[in-house]
């Protein structure tokens, strides 16, 4: 199994927190008033994806307020708080550049047994060659170009979840046809990436289907999304919008996009067939 980031920790850490709270009947403002903190603090520790971490201290504080004298609960509530604050992702050297919103996602890849995705517009970033991901992020205007190398690594940093050694992420992406239709950078440099597509369709744990633009209307016009799956915790959605980046796990929200995920995996190309399609778009670029 690979390694856990921080993460699944704090997410963890959260649901039990929340879970304590409710089992008592007690508000987060009240837990708020206990810690000398705001509600939007224990909000985000319950949430389990913000950077709130809950110290040593706090954590003794919890227990002692929720009326918890078991010292088993009180030292695996204590070992999920120090997991949850430990700082070792690949990424902590990155983050003044990373996007607003992005390092969850990091975390949930890293720490996600399979990743089911729709891409309408781009290529994957789990997928992209270092030069299609290079034109990329310098088209927006929210990127200053000093930081463009450093995002770029972070694309390349990404991809090796799909060659690591200990439990390879399981990716399953299906992308509208635009995707190799839209010219993005040079003639070298979507030749590159979709051939790159192409190679990576070939691993055993990477699977891709094309959805053609003559399917008209389907459930994926509404934008990109990706379901992520765990070993060991509940699922998440990640959708991604201009708005910003919205992580869902309430179940009826992650049984609607694993839904709609079916419905395009029946519409699109089979694997094979774009594996195909792929191989002629490489050709039709040389």
């Amino acid at each position: 199994m690979a390694p856990q980031s921080t993460t699944t920790s704090r997410r963890q850490l959260g649901a039990e927190l929340a879970r304590l709270r409710k089992a008592r009947g007690l508000k987060a403002a009240e837990l708020a008033r206990h810690l000398g903190c705001s509600e939007t603090r224990i909000s985000r520790l319950e949430n389990g994806t913000g950077r709130a971490r809950l110290l040593d201290h706090e954590v003794i504080a919890v227990c002692q307020f929720y009326g918890i004298t078991d010292d088993q609960q009180i030292r695996a509530l204590r070992n999920l708080a120090d997991a949850a604050t430990q700082q070792s992702a690949w990424w902590d050297t990155l983050r003044e550049v990373l996007p607003s919103g992005l390092e969850p996602l990091l975390g949930f890849e890293t720490d996600a047994r399979s990743e089911r995705a729709w891409e309408p517009n781009l290529v994957h970033g789990l997928l992209q060659t270092p030069a299609y991901a290079r034109e990329i992020l310098a088209a927006w205007p929210s990127n200053r170009p000093s930081d463009i190398q450093d995002l770029v690594s972070v694309r390349e940093r990404r991809t090796e979840l799909l060659t690591r050694d200990a439990s390879p992420l399981d990716l399953w992406v299906i992308f509208d046809e635009t995707v190799i239709r839209r010219p993005i950078g040079d003639h070298q440099t979507m030749r590159e990436q979709i051939g790159h597509l192409r190679d990576l369709a070939a691993l055993p744990n990477v699977t891709l289907q094309l959805m053609p633009i003559s399917k008209g209307a389907h459930p994926g016009l509404g934008g990109a999304f990706a379901v992520l799956e765990f070993e060991d915790a509940p699922p998440v959605v990640y959708v991604d919008s201009p708005a910003g980046n919205l992580y869902l796990d309430r179940k009826n929200d992650v049984r609607k996009f694993t839904s709609s995920f079916d419905l395009l995996r029946a519409r699109a190309l089979d694997p094979d067939d774009t594996t195909t399609r792929l191989e002629d778009a490489v050709k039709e670029k040389s």
